[in-house]
């Protein structure tokens, strides 16, 4: 009978390459079964990594988009609450100048006026509010706030009015401030720019923008009211009562108007908070599908992976133990 032996050196080479290979495929396993995901793209693409790199493109698009929509609902709730903070001082600061107004009594009118100047202050911060470091009433411009401070605006409004001895005069002055193409309130009162700030891009096919500025009529229509009745706070027609009165009355009715000026302007930003949180959800729905579907290209059946690595190391184990047997052969052991 013959026999086919192997020399102590190359079965030494055998183990060795053996114990090398046992280790190569733990660490495979190991990987995979922390990851999730199969180490060797190449055999279950086949050599066509077409969809799975499509599918990792449309995922980064997706999270792109996925940021961009995030922008855009941080942008559109900034929006809504600096609107509704203006719509609630409106609410509280008209009928008081109203009251006062109306009573022509010169401490109602001081007391209520002098809150104005305070509110009017309160309204051009909420206008200069942030997002994430972007002024959000600007436009394009959200490195510069929208307004100049409220102490440089009614300044210039003082400047405007000079010379003016009634009501009307003033009223006339601060409209004309405000309302003249190229006049003091663009110059001077609006810092932001006059394109809008440009659409969010929320996916391929769709995207979303919110188009108000502090310098869109609506708002210059809020902040004429509260000038108003500010530029009375800071002296305007002390010599005459009446006027004085009749100043503060005029004032009242522009800041109640406001009312449904900021309800028009908060239902527009509410239709946008509704698209954006619509293609919030979307782009989540179209982010799981991707997953899934890279998943069952890339992805490892998590029993199977264990099961081979619990295989590979008893084979492991058992090498060693064979190699330490062998290992301690002796003469006197053979011979026993």
């Amino acid at each position: 009978m013959n026999f086919l032996s192997v020399g102590d050196l190359a079965l030494t080479f055998q183990n060795r390459r053996h114990v090398v290979q046992f280790k190569s495929d733990l660490a495979r396993l190991s990987q995979e079964l922390a990851t999730g995901q199969k180490s060797d793209l190449s055999t279950v693409s086949g050599g066509d990594f077409m969809p799975i790199t499509t599918l990792e493109r449309a995922l980064k698009a997706n999270g792109a988009h996925g940021t961009s929509i995030s922008e855009a609902t941080m942008f559109a709730a900034t929006m809504q609450a600096s609107l509704e903070f203006i719509q609630t001082g409106s609410a509280e600061l008209g009928p008081a100048l109203l009251m006062a107004g109306n009573s022509e009594h010169p401490m109602m009118i001081t007391t209520a006026t002098a809150d104005a100047i305070t509110k009017f202050d309160s309204v051009v911060s909420a206008l200069n509010t942030q997002v994430a470091g972007r002024y959000a009433f600007s436009g394009m411009a959200t490195d510069s706030p929208a307004l100049a401070p409220a102490a440089d605006i009614l300044a210039a409004l003082q400047v405007a009015i000079s010379g003016q001895v009634t009501a009307t005069g003033i009223e006339a002055a601060v409209d004309a401030w405000f309302d003249t193409p190229g006049g003091g309130f663009e110059t001077v009162g609006y810092t932001g720019s006059s394109t809008p700030l440009a659409d969010f891009r929320l996916s391929d096919s769709d995207s979303g923008g919110l188009k108000i500025t502090g310098a869109d009529p609506e708002i210059r229509e809020v902040l004429k009211g509260y000038a108003l009745a500010a530029l009375v706070g800071q002296g305007a027609l002390n010599a005459n009562v009446t006027e004085r009165a009749a100043l503060t009355r005029r004032a009242g009715e522009k800041v109640l108007s406001a009312d449904s000026v900021l309800a028009v302007l908060r239902a527009e930003v509410g239709t946008a908070q509704a698209h954006f949180e619509q293609a919030a959800t979307r782009n989540a729905a179209e982010k799981s599908a991707l997953e899934i579907a890279r998943s069952d290209l890339t992805a490892i059946d998590p029993y199977r992976a264990a099961t081979e690595m619990e295989a590979t190391r008893a084979q492991l184990e058992t090498l060693y133990s064979l190699t330490v047997r062998m290992s301690r052969l002796s003469l006197a052991e053979f011979m026993r």
